[in-house]
């Protein structure tokens, strides 16, 4: 068959600006640049956290029918900074964390970790100290030195510290020693570093677990009122379609879904996430104004 050359150009040229100058596709709500970034505090060893988390990543890459990257960040300020650049989408603070993730990235909660009756999950800060310890009380820690987790942990260094203010003891009187997180400071506690060390009721759970710590061997000298459980967020600057389908899909899992992450959270049995939002977590800007808190302590 015999083609004409003005044909064939024509057919060539309209071939061409059906690849290169047809619209693209537009972009799905609920998968923003192709994947959703998902970060989450160092609240626990990462070696059994990573897992965890890993079981929520995936359930919700499945209900929003997008690849979800999990991220443990290295440390609190970490997973604050990385919002606030625009490197996380979604993220677990803990409750302090939030407060300043709400300042610096507009990070709204969305979801919380539910009992098995859909209530909102909390958890306690503590001090610790050995059995045969003559500390009895928290106004007792004059002289002595605390290992507390990570700065800007809202159990494991602005509540503790608040207790010491409340108990009038100055924290140039305790030499505090940050030992890096939950796990470092309950360590340092069983190694004998230190006179005393916070441990939350999440990490004694976990601890005890594990069989990496013998409560029986210790002595619980303070305790915190109960904290709502650490919040979901998402980066308040994203498209309303896609907080919207975060909100719906993470509301909606199972509870086996979020179990393995929940029970690290010392939420046992779990059941599913619950909405959450500012007014949950009022206390902690309260916490945060009160002690004069802001970004540079964290």
């Amino acid at each position: 068959m015999r083609i004409h050359r003005a044909a064939l150009a024509l057919a060539l040229s309209a071939a061409a600006l059906s690849a290169c100058g047809a619209p693209a596709a537009p972009e799905s709500p609920t998968c923003p640049g192709g994947e959703i970034r998902f970060g989450v505090e160092p609240f626990e060893d990462p070696a059994r956290l990573t897992p965890a988390a890993q079981v929520l990543a995936d359930s919700l890459s499945e209900s929003l029918d997008c690849p979800v990257d999990l991220t443990i960040t290295d440390d609190y300020s970490a997973e604050v900074l990385a919002m606030q650049n625009g490197r996380l989408d979604i993220a677990i603070f803990g409750p302090l964390g939030y407060v300043f993730a709400s300042d610096r990235a507009k990070a709204e909660p969305i979801a919380s970790f539910g009992d098995a009756d859909g209530r909102l999950s909390s958890y306690t800060a503590g001090i610790w100290v050995p059995a045969a310890s003559d500390i009895a009380s928290i106004d007792q820690l004059r002289g002595r030195s605390l290992a507390l987790g990570s700065v800007g942990s809202t159990s494991g260094d602005a509540l503790p510290r608040q207790a010491l203010a409340d108990a009038g003891i100055a924290e140039s009187d305790v030499r505090i020693d940050y030992a890096g997180g939950h796990p470092e400071a309950l360590l340092a506690l069983t190694n004998g570093a230190v006179d005393a060390a916070e441990i939350n009721s999440q990490q004694l759970a976990s601890a005890t677990e594990a069989g990496s710590f013998d409560p029986s061997g210790y002595r619980q000298v303070w305790t915190s009122d109960p904290i709502p459980n650490d919040p979901i967020t998402v980066r308040g600057d994203l498209d309303p379609a896609f907080k919207a389908a975060v909100t719906d899909a993470l509301l909606n899992l199972p509870p086996e879904a979020v179990g393995e992450i929940g029970a690290l959270l010392d939420v046992s049995p779990p059941g599913p996430l619950v909405p959450v939002d500012r007014s949950t977590y009022q206390p902690l800007f309260d916490l945060a104004a009160t002690l004069g808190l802001t970004e540079a302590d964290i």
